[in-house]
């Protein structure tokens, strides 16, 4: 069946990871993506921890799936005007090049829309297009620290911490898809195209929401609670069999039910009409006494078994799985989040697939592009070049 987004076209000028993960989302979703890049280089990621020349880098692999790769000059003036002509044909332009980058390359969204007004110009910027830091530039840390996640990751009297998922980069691919999505609908019922923005700093502080709630309540910045949910006692981390360094599982209990399930499950049914721990204020009162008690069983237990004896009780619990064993992870690999593609030159590569389930359109994972893999295909297709004309753009460097 077509895909969801099979009629959407979207040129990508996007490199790195908080771009390309946008766009790989609408590639998952059945866009034709096609990824502009510069002869011989390409986008930087490609070289990213690269193991050798000409191997493109995990990173660029897991980041750019679904998607074609065309080489294009856009520094030359007919590179340039290579590109506008695609635009005419496009619905779509992502970027998330350096402040002012756009603009010195002649591929603004006012150059673009100059010849195509209905288009859906897309960018992501560390620090947005205005604004007194709009002209400094971000990384995936910097936008963390700067958008409020550091200082509420860690634990309390410790330093903050750099959280693990890179929100600031691929938090802000997910923020920029959804608003060209948006643009888009809004353009098949309006014909009028627009700009999208999303600030790396923006996406986080959105992130942030929920952690901030103390600062409501106390006045005082949100502080960093580590592993523990005091205000929620017995929801924390604990430790599992054989005691490695991922061996733990992290349980929430969010009503009595839930907790008198943890009370059953743990063998200690007994405290159920226990006065102490009849509320959630009598909990957290006692919270060493209870976080021992149930540590004192998950510690008989492998983090598998935990999880299992708390999720078929009813209390939410998850085992702490490591790359490893997510990429091996059964019920991921049965729900197509984890798959397994054949590049072309690393061979069969197990990465995760789209997290977006869509019963009419399954999406069928394919491994990223080489670079300028598809040139000749898409320059025939879109703008009707034959072979000669390929050649002497070859022999003119322009792809």
């Amino acid at each position: 069946m077509q895909k969801a987004l099979a009629n959407l076209k979207v040129l990508d000028l996007t490199q790195f990871e908080a771009g390309p993960s946008a766009t790989m989302m609408l590639a998952f979703m059945g866009a034709d993506v096609i990824k502009i890049e510069s002869p011989g280089r390409g986008d930087p990621g490609r070289s990213l921890r690269s193991e050798g020349p000409g191997m493109d880098a995990y990173y660029f692999m897991l980041l750019n799936a679904n998607k074609r790769s065309i080489t294009l000059d856009l520094k030359s003036e007919e590179g340039r005007a290579i590109f506008l002509e695609m635009v005419k044909k496009a619905d779509v332009v992502v970027e998330n090049l350096a402040p002012g980058a756009v603009e010195r390359l002649g591929v603004s969204y006012d150059d673009v829309k100059d010849v195509n007004p209905g288009i859906v110009y897309a960018s992501v910027k560390g620090f947005g297009s205005y604004g007194p830091y709009s002209d400094y530039k971000s990384f995936d840390m910097i936008a963390q620290a700067a958008g409020g996640a550091f200082s509420v990751t860690g634990f309390e009297g410790q330093p903050p911490v750099r959280p693990g998922p890179t929100i600031g980069d691929t938090g802000t691919g997910m923020h920029l898809a959804i608003g060209i999505l948006g643009a888009y609908i809004q353009k098949l019922q309006t014909g009028q195209g627009q700009r999208v923005e999303v600030s790396m700093q923006d996406a986080v502080v959105n992130f942030n929401r929920v952690a901030t709630q103390t600062h409501y309540i106390t006045g005082e910045p949100a502080p960093r609670r580590g592993n523990f949910m005091p205000t929620a006692v017995p929801s924390k981390m604990y430790q599992c069999q054989p005691c490695g360094p991922n061996d733990y599982v992290y349980l929430h209990a969010a009503n009595q039910q839930m907790w008198n399930a943890i009370l059953e499950t743990i063998g200690r049914s007994d405290l159920i009409e226990d006065e102490r721990f009849a509320t959630q204020q009598g909990r957290n009162a006692h919270a060493q006494e209870i976080y021992d008690m149930i540590e004192s069983w998950t510690l008989t237990k492998t983090k598998y078994e935990a999880m299992d004896a708390f999720g078929k009780a009813g209390v939410p619990a998850g085992a702490v799985l490591d790359s490893l064993e997510v990429l091996n992870d059964p019920h991921l690999k049965a729900r197509n989040m984890i798959v397994t593609v054949d590049h072309p030159v690393r061979g069969a590569f197990t990465m995760p697939g789209s997290p977006i389930q869509m019963s009419a359109s399954p999406t069928e994972v394919t491994p990223s592009p080489l670079l300028g893999q598809d040139t000749d295909t898409v320059l025939s297709d879109w703008l009707g070049y034959d072979d000669a004309q390929l050649e002497q753009l070859r022999d003119q460097g322009i792809v």
